[in-house]
């Protein structure tokens, strides 16, 4: 009997060190780095093929539960199914592995200022539309609005995360959500939870969730989620407790949820009755649809990072970077016209404003998180800019023709040296 042994692939493993020695490299430069990380720039081998604008869409993969409380006259019950489309926004989001099972990697892009992803999902509960815009850059802040016509929902939000190295890397995400529904004139306040990364030791890279979160509606109903994550001891990673109570009455219940926001939770009314079980498994995601590539505006987000992203799944390290540098380096080129000519660049589609009156009257003050006020730097859909753009379109008129100039893509030719 013979004994046939699989010839090793040198090229791999020798890959897989190189990996390994920049991984740990990498590491020991974020421990001693001291400010956000998210100015950092990570090795080209754990660079993920998208950008930071595109984490908007998982608001909406599941349109139906999005439009779901438009179709209920129960205020408290319309709280429980804003709390139920919230969950289902976590999981696909901080999972550290694909649908297909694959591990991703760990860092998105870095959206340029201007940047913009537009999408659609189409099925049972209508068209559900997408604009997102990456409206500052330092300090990095992105913008969204996703909307269903047919169901008067709309979801509109700001987000700026930062990150620091405390024995490990955490994310905080400053910023806020307001969806709001027509049928009832009501507003759903909505912050995000903190991120922290496990397993960077073993380079088993998984987000975990932890601290607090809050929906508050105008309606009169709180909602504060718990994170949690597996101890030394006990416990289990992606756990959650949730409750909805009147305003002021947290002793009070009406609604308690528990369970793990990556696979199933129960719902219990405010005797402990067991009401649901909800396995966030058997949820059927909606097909985002996005235009093609190439009639994609310039500053839309996988035709400017086209490059650098078909050279990050051809997992070519040197390509990666040097196509990603040239994106760089034409947007610093661009912000520096902008100083000497005394400019600022024009957003698309959103604004900045000085205030926003509901998100100062529905904001939950916690002691447990920096994103549950309105934030210093606000920023709102403009419909007078979004409509503006739809006659443009509808009437013929294109975008300026000086594309390269725009997205800062290709701006600035690079010599090869």
């Amino acid at each position: 009997m013979s004994l046939t042994i699989a010839p090793v692939k040198c090229e791999e493993k020798r890959d897989e060190q190189q990996h390994k020695s920049a991984w740990f490299q990498f590491m020991k430069s974020v421990a001693t780095f001291r400010g956000d990380l998210t100015s950092l720039t990570a090795p080209p081998f754990l660079l993920a093929p998208r950008s930071i604008v595109e984490y908007s869409t998982y608001w909406s993969e599941h349109p139906r539960l999005l439009v779901s409380p438009a179709k209920e006259e129960c205020p408290k019950r319309r709280a429980l199914l804003v709390l139920q489309w919230f969950l289902s926004t976590l999981k696909h989001q901080h999972a550290s592995r694909d649908e297909n099972g694959k591990r991703k990697k760990m860092k998105p892009l870095n959206p340029f200022l201007g940047e913009i992803f537009l999408g659609k999902w189409v099925d049972d509960a209508g068209t559900t539309h997408l604009i997102t815009e990456q409206v500052s850059h330092h300090p990095p802040a992105t913008a969204y609005r996703i909307w269903n016509d047919a169901h008067g929902v709309r979801l509109e939000g700001h987000v700026s995360p930062k990150a620091y190295f405390s024995s490990t890397i955490n994310i905080e995400r400053q910023g806020y959500s307001i969806l709001h529904i027509d049928k009832y004139n009501e507003d759903h306040w909505i912050t995000m939870p903190k991120v922290h990364v496990e397993g960077i030791v073993t380079l088993q890279i998984a987000p975990e969730l932890s601290g607090v979160s809050h929906i508050h509606s105008s309606s009169g109903y709180t909602t504060c989620i718990n994170y949690s994550s597996k101890g030394w001891l006990k416990g289990k990673s992606n756990s959650f407790t949730a409750a909805i109570y009147p305003d002021n009455d947290e002793s009070h219940p009406l609604f308690t949820l528990e369970g793990r926001w990556s696979d199933s939770y129960t719902i219990k009314d405010g005797k402990g009755k067991l009401l649901e079980t909800v396995n966030l498994g058997s949820l059927r995601r909606t097909p985002l649809e996005v235009a093609p590539v190439e009639s994609q505006h310039p500053l839309e987000s996988r035709r400017a990072w086209k490059p650098v992203v078909d050279a990050i799944n051809a997992n070519d390290i040197f390509t990666t970077g040097h196509e990603k540098g040239k994106i760089e380096n034409a947007q610093r080129a661009l912000r520096k016209m902008e100083r000497d000519a005394g400019k600022t660049w024009v957003r698309r589609y959103f604004s900045q404003v000085e205030e926003d009156p509901i998100a100062e009257k529905l904001a939950v003050k916690s002691k447990n998180s920096t994103s549950d006020g309105p934030g210093r730097m606000i920023w709102k859909f403009d419909e007078e800019k979004y409509k503006r753009i739809m006659e443009n379109q509808h009437n013929g008129i294109k975008s300026p023709t000086r594309s390269r100039f725009d997205s800062g893509v290709g701006f600035l030719e690079i010599e090869e040296v």
